[in-house]
């Protein structure tokens, strides 16, 4: 029997991952002995993957498409941020049977936007496009960077209402202004847009008018490659700066990875290998 930790990616589909990767240059930056491992789980056996995943003794996972909802359902114990979201990426398989769940996306935002591209969401004026899981579990992280402005933006309303009452209480900690627009009637312009919709998957239009744009406003999408880049060159194109969200992936997984082993292991050297590759696909 191996004495090798096992950790998992469980999605569906989930050839795409770059977890696997990324955990792995992290192990090896570390000096941890891991394994990491893709796992296609059906749609509806999320649960039971789970469970056959601990039985074999499995220490932790991460959690993507479609399975967040029910990866925070099954928890026995959740973070402030899963509460909030009602969302989990990562899953702690503890000894005695309990299931820990965090979500650890919007610290991965926040640490790619302040750390690694150098912009202060402190004080500065957030669009966020999206209510759905990924903008959930963003917001929290977001508010407690104490902007002095935070939109949340939807097609109907009646989610991003939902969500910022959700918010509603961190926004009064931060002094943030906390406000839900629907699409259509959204006003003004940010210093800081982030688009959490399925938008730049899909390949539809831009979500939202250029008058939300400043010179110099940093457009960030939490899609990466190929699929993200329409929406930067349209904020490019219009005197703002983009960016992608590859950094938020390698610095979510980095959260992640502490949760698991204790150890916050270096991201930048590892967002640089990441972007090599992506760039020569």
């Amino acid at each position: 029997m191996s004495s090798m930790d096992h950790y998992c990616v469980m999605g569906n589909p989930i050839a795409h991952s770059r977890s696997p990767r990324i955990h792995g240059l992290f192990a090896e930056l570390t000096g941890q002995a891991l394994s990491y491992e893709r796992q296609l789980v059906p749609v509806d056996g999320f649960a039971e993957a789970v469970r056959a995943f601990a039985a074999g003794g499995g220490k932790g996972l991460n959690v993507t498409v479609p399975f967040k909802l029910e990866a925070a359902a099954i928890a026995t114990t959740q973070s402030d941020r899963v509460r909030r979201a009602g969302a989990a990426n990562t899953l702690v398989l503890q000894a005695d049977g309990g299931i820990h769940a965090d979500n650890t996306d919007g610290l991965g935002l926040v640490a790619d936007i302040v750390r690694n591209a150098g912009v202060p969401i402190a004080g500065q004026r957030v669009l966020l496009l999206g209510a759905g899981g990924a903008a959930a579990g963003a917001l929290a992280p977001l508010l407690e960077q104490a902007p002095a402005q935070l939109v949340v933006c939807n097609r109907t309303a009646a989610k991003a209402t939902a969500l910022v009452a959700q918010h509603a209480d961190l926004a009064t900690l931060y002094k943030t202004e906390l406000l839900a627009q629907e699409q259509q009637a959204l006003q003004g312009d940010f210093d800081i847009i982030i688009n959490a919709t399925a938008s730049s998957l899909a390949g539809a239009q831009i979500p939202v008018a250029a008058s939300v744009l400043r010179p110099g406003s940093l457009v960030y999408d939490m899609m990466y490659g190929p699929a993200a880049q329409p929406f930067l060159d349209w904020a490019t194109q219009h005197g703002a700066i983009g960016r992608d969200g590859l950094g938020m992936l390698v610095e979510q997984a980095a959260e992640a990875f502490a949760l698991w082993r204790g150890v916050r292991p270096p991201s930048q050297p590892v967002l640089a290998q990441l972007r090599l590759e992506v760039q020569a696909q």
